[in-house]
Protein backbone atom coordinates (compact mmCIF):
# COMPACT_ATOMS: atom_id res chain seq x y z
CA UNK A 1 0.00 0.00 0.00
CA UNK A 2 1.53 3.29 -1.13
CA UNK A 3 1.92 6.30 1.09
CA UNK A 4 -0.85 8.90 0.71
CA UNK A 5 -0.05 11.99 -1.37
CA UNK A 6 1.39 15.15 0.17
CA UNK A 7 -1.16 17.93 0.57
CA UNK A 8 0.44 21.14 -0.65
CA UNK A 9 -2.13 23.61 0.73
CA UNK A 10 -3.92 22.16 3.79
CA UNK A 11 -5.84 25.37 4.53
CA UNK A 12 -7.27 25.47 1.01
CA UNK A 13 -8.37 21.85 1.48
CA UNK A 14 -10.16 22.70 4.74
CA UNK A 15 -11.86 25.68 3.10
CA UNK A 16 -12.97 23.46 0.23
CA UNK A 17 -14.39 20.84 2.61
CA UNK A 18 -16.35 23.49 4.53
CA UNK A 19 -17.76 25.09 1.39
CA UNK A 20 -18.76 21.75 -0.13
CA UNK A 21 -20.52 20.37 2.96
CA UNK A 22 -24.11 21.19 3.91
CA UNK A 23 -24.20 24.13 6.34
CA UNK A 24 -26.02 22.08 8.97
CA UNK A 25 -23.42 19.27 9.03
CA UNK A 26 -20.30 19.46 11.16
CA UNK A 27 -17.04 18.21 9.67
CA UNK A 28 -14.39 16.25 11.58
CA UNK A 29 -10.83 16.17 10.26
CA UNK A 30 -8.14 14.17 12.05
CA UNK A 31 -4.45 14.95 12.32
CA UNK A 32 -2.29 12.00 13.35
CA UNK A 33 1.46 11.82 13.84
CA UNK A 34 4.21 10.37 16.00
CA UNK A 35 5.07 11.79 19.43
CA UNK A 36 7.02 15.01 19.01
CA UNK A 37 5.77 15.63 15.47
CA UNK A 38 4.14 18.93 16.47
CA UNK A 39 0.49 17.93 16.01
CA UNK A 40 -0.94 20.44 18.49
CA UNK A 41 1.07 23.35 17.06
CA UNK A 42 0.19 22.45 13.47
CA UNK A 43 -3.49 21.95 14.31
CA UNK A 44 -3.74 25.31 16.08
CA UNK A 45 -2.06 27.06 13.13
CA UNK A 46 -4.42 25.42 10.63
CA UNK A 47 -7.51 26.37 12.61
CA UNK A 48 -6.31 29.95 13.08
CA UNK A 49 -5.78 30.27 9.32
CA UNK A 50 -9.14 28.68 8.52
CA UNK A 51 -10.91 31.04 10.93
CA UNK A 52 -9.24 33.97 9.21
CA UNK A 53 -10.65 32.87 5.87
CA UNK A 54 -14.14 31.73 6.88
CA UNK A 55 -14.73 33.73 10.05
CA UNK A 56 -13.81 33.45 13.71
CA UNK A 57 -15.36 30.43 15.38
CA UNK A 58 -15.65 28.37 12.19
CA UNK A 59 -13.22 25.71 13.45
CA UNK A 60 -11.94 24.36 16.75
CA UNK A 61 -9.03 22.11 17.78
CA UNK A 62 -9.61 19.18 20.14
CA UNK A 63 -7.23 16.43 21.25
CA UNK A 64 -7.37 12.82 22.39
CA UNK A 65 -5.42 13.34 25.64
CA UNK A 66 -8.66 13.50 27.63
CA UNK A 67 -9.19 9.83 26.86
CA UNK A 68 -6.11 8.60 28.73
CA UNK A 69 -7.06 5.95 31.25
CA UNK A 70 -6.99 7.45 34.73
CA UNK A 71 -4.23 6.57 37.15
CA UNK A 72 -6.83 4.73 39.22
CA UNK A 73 -7.70 2.49 36.26
CA UNK A 74 -4.04 1.86 35.47
CA UNK A 75 -3.55 0.85 39.10
CA UNK A 76 -5.97 -2.01 38.46
CA UNK A 77 -3.80 -3.51 35.70
CA UNK A 78 -1.94 -6.78 36.42
CA UNK A 79 1.33 -4.80 36.49
CA UNK A 80 0.42 -1.24 37.57
CA UNK A 81 4.00 0.04 37.51
CA UNK A 82 4.48 -1.14 33.94
CA UNK A 83 1.14 0.34 32.91
CA UNK A 84 2.10 3.75 34.30
CA UNK A 85 5.56 3.53 32.70
CA UNK A 86 3.94 2.82 29.31
CA UNK A 87 1.33 5.53 29.62
CA UNK A 88 0.77 6.94 26.16
CA UNK A 89 0.75 3.49 24.54
CA UNK A 90 -2.38 2.72 22.51
CA UNK A 91 -3.70 0.37 25.20
CA UNK A 92 -3.56 3.06 27.91
CA UNK A 93 -6.43 5.04 26.31
CA UNK A 94 -10.19 4.53 26.13
CA UNK A 95 -10.85 4.49 22.36
CA UNK A 96 -14.49 3.40 22.79
CA UNK A 97 -15.24 6.56 24.80
CA UNK A 98 -13.43 8.66 22.20
CA UNK A 99 -15.47 7.10 19.39
CA UNK A 100 -18.71 7.74 21.26
CA UNK A 101 -17.89 11.44 21.81
CA UNK A 102 -16.73 11.83 18.24
CA UNK A 103 -19.97 10.34 16.96
CA UNK A 104 -21.93 12.85 19.05
CA UNK A 105 -19.94 15.73 17.56
CA UNK A 106 -20.60 14.52 14.03
CA UNK A 107 -24.28 13.77 14.61
CA UNK A 108 -25.22 17.00 16.41
CA UNK A 109 -27.38 19.12 14.07
CA UNK A 110 -25.56 22.42 13.70
CA UNK A 111 -28.48 24.44 12.34
CA UNK A 112 -25.72 26.73 11.15
CA UNK A 113 -28.03 28.59 8.81
CA UNK A 114 -29.90 29.81 11.89
CA UNK A 115 -27.31 31.66 14.01
CA UNK A 116 -29.81 32.39 16.80
CA UNK A 117 -30.77 28.74 17.16
CA UNK A 118 -27.14 27.62 17.12
CA UNK A 119 -26.00 30.16 19.69
CA UNK A 120 -28.87 29.27 22.00
CA UNK A 121 -27.68 25.68 22.41
CA UNK A 122 -24.98 25.00 25.00
CA UNK A 123 -22.63 23.05 22.75
CA UNK A 124 -20.97 19.70 23.35
CA UNK A 125 -18.46 18.91 26.09
CA UNK A 126 -15.06 17.34 25.44
CA UNK A 127 -12.53 16.16 28.06
CA UNK A 128 -9.15 17.74 28.60
CA UNK A 129 -6.07 16.58 30.48
CA UNK A 130 -4.42 17.98 33.61
CA UNK A 131 -0.65 17.56 33.57
CA UNK A 132 -0.66 18.65 37.22
CA UNK A 133 -2.76 15.69 38.40
CA UNK A 134 -1.87 13.42 35.50
CA UNK A 135 -5.50 12.63 34.81
CA UNK A 136 -8.24 13.54 32.32
CA UNK A 137 -10.57 16.41 33.17
CA UNK A 138 -14.16 15.71 32.21
CA UNK A 139 -16.03 18.39 30.23
CA UNK A 140 -13.00 20.70 30.18
CA UNK A 141 -13.74 21.95 26.66
CA UNK A 142 -16.98 23.14 25.08
CA UNK A 143 -17.53 22.89 21.35
CA UNK A 144 -20.09 25.56 20.44
CA UNK A 145 -22.99 24.51 18.24
CA UNK A 146 -21.86 27.08 15.67
CA UNK A 147 -18.51 25.34 14.98
CA UNK A 148 -18.46 23.97 11.44
CA UNK A 149 -15.23 21.97 11.54
CA UNK A 150 -13.48 20.17 14.37
CA UNK A 151 -9.79 19.34 13.94
CA UNK A 152 -8.94 16.34 16.13
CA UNK A 153 -5.24 15.76 16.78
CA UNK A 154 -3.77 12.63 18.29
CA UNK A 155 -1.44 9.67 17.99
CA UNK A 156 -3.70 6.74 17.22
CA UNK A 157 -6.43 8.16 14.98
CA UNK A 158 -5.39 5.75 12.19
CA UNK A 159 -4.60 2.77 14.44
CA UNK A 160 -6.68 -0.39 14.05
CA UNK A 161 -5.70 -2.48 17.04
CA UNK A 162 -5.93 -2.31 20.86
CA UNK A 163 -9.63 -1.40 20.53
CA UNK A 164 -8.97 1.50 18.16
CA UNK A 165 -11.09 1.99 15.05
CA UNK A 166 -12.30 5.49 14.22
CA UNK A 167 -13.13 4.54 10.64
CA UNK A 168 -16.19 6.45 9.43
CA UNK A 169 -16.04 9.01 12.25
CA UNK A 170 -13.78 11.48 10.41
CA UNK A 171 -14.39 13.08 7.05
CA UNK A 172 -10.66 12.89 6.41
CA UNK A 173 -7.62 12.01 8.48
CA UNK A 174 -4.22 13.50 7.70
CA UNK A 175 -0.77 12.42 8.78
CA UNK A 176 1.81 14.98 9.89
CA UNK A 177 4.91 13.65 8.18
CA UNK A 178 8.13 14.36 10.06
CA UNK A 179 11.35 12.29 10.09
CA UNK A 180 11.37 10.07 13.17
CA UNK A 181 14.82 11.25 14.29
CA UNK A 182 13.67 14.87 14.23
CA UNK A 183 10.52 14.07 16.21
CA UNK A 184 12.49 12.14 18.84
CA UNK A 185 14.96 15.01 19.23
CA UNK A 186 12.09 17.44 19.80
CA UNK A 187 10.64 15.01 22.31
CA UNK A 188 13.94 14.73 24.17
CA UNK A 189 14.13 18.53 24.48
CA UNK A 190 10.52 18.63 25.68
CA UNK A 191 11.13 15.96 28.32
CA UNK A 192 14.23 17.80 29.54
CA UNK A 193 12.37 21.11 29.78
CA UNK A 194 9.09 19.93 31.29
CA UNK A 195 10.40 17.19 33.59
CA UNK A 196 13.68 18.80 34.61
CA UNK A 197 15.74 15.77 33.61
CA UNK A 198 19.02 15.43 31.74
CA UNK A 199 19.41 14.11 28.19
CA UNK A 200 20.34 10.59 29.31
CA UNK A 201 17.11 10.23 31.30
CA UNK A 202 15.10 11.82 28.51
CA UNK A 203 16.50 9.35 25.99
CA UNK A 204 15.86 6.44 28.36
CA UNK A 205 12.23 7.51 28.56
CA UNK A 206 12.03 7.75 24.78
CA UNK A 207 13.56 4.31 24.21
CA UNK A 208 11.35 2.70 26.85
CA UNK A 209 8.06 4.19 25.65
CA UNK A 210 7.90 6.98 23.08
CA UNK A 211 9.83 5.27 20.30
CA UNK A 212 7.72 2.13 20.70
CA UNK A 213 4.55 4.24 20.36
CA UNK A 214 6.02 6.11 17.40
CA UNK A 215 6.57 2.86 15.53
CA UNK A 216 2.90 1.95 15.92
CA UNK A 217 1.76 5.39 14.79
CA UNK A 218 4.09 5.43 11.78
CA UNK A 219 2.82 2.01 10.70
CA UNK A 220 -0.70 3.45 10.45
CA UNK A 221 0.18 6.39 8.18
CA UNK A 222 -0.76 4.56 4.98
CA UNK A 223 -4.41 4.77 6.04
CA UNK A 224 -4.30 8.59 5.95
CA UNK A 225 -6.10 10.52 3.22
CA UNK A 226 -3.22 12.99 2.95
CA UNK A 227 0.19 13.71 4.40
CA UNK A 228 1.06 17.25 5.41
CA UNK A 229 4.39 18.86 6.19
CA UNK A 230 5.52 20.43 9.44
CA UNK A 231 5.60 24.21 9.85
CA UNK A 232 8.98 25.82 9.11
CA UNK A 233 10.94 26.38 12.34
Amino acid sequence: MALPPMLVDPVARLVSLCRAAPVARRLVVGLAGVPGAGKSTRAEALVAQLNQVLGEGTARVIGMDGFHLTRARLAGFPDPAAAVARRGAAWTFDPAALAMRLRAIRDEPRQGADATSASARPGLAWPGFSHGTGDPVEDAITIPASVRLVLLEGLYLLHRDDGWNLSGLMDECWYLDLPLAQAMERLALRHMATRGIDRAKAMARIEGNDRLNAGIVAASRRRADWRIADLPR
